[in-house]
């Protein structure tokens, strides 16, 4: 009778992957229309999940992944924005 822990996975947005929600970043869209990195993952607001990679950022841009998560036309400022901070995370 042993119990396993269920793991939760969670799908990027860019690359279309399944994996483990601790090894992806989740990106926020607040009440007050505000999109920011969540690095806790347990911030209130609707998010969509992304590899730690500039390479499934870019997908998501490209093919509007965030897009269609969040049913909302981004901003380009917010992408950018959204870059650097995928950058200062990487470093």
């Amino acid at each position: 009778m042993n119990s396993v822990k269920k793991v939760p996975m969670r799908k990027c947005v860019g690359c279309g992957e399944m994996k483990n929600k601790r090894e992806m970043m989740r990106v926020l869209k607040t009440s007050d229309e505000d999109f920011v990195i969540d690095t806790t993952g347990k911030k209130n607001g609707r998010g969509a999940y992304l590899c730690f990679s500039k390479e499934c950022f870019d997908k998501a841009v490209k093919g509007k992944g965030l897009e269609r998560s969040f049913k909302h036309a981004i901003p380009k400022e917010v992408y950018e924005k959204l870059a650097k901070e995928l950058e200062s995370l990487e470093a």
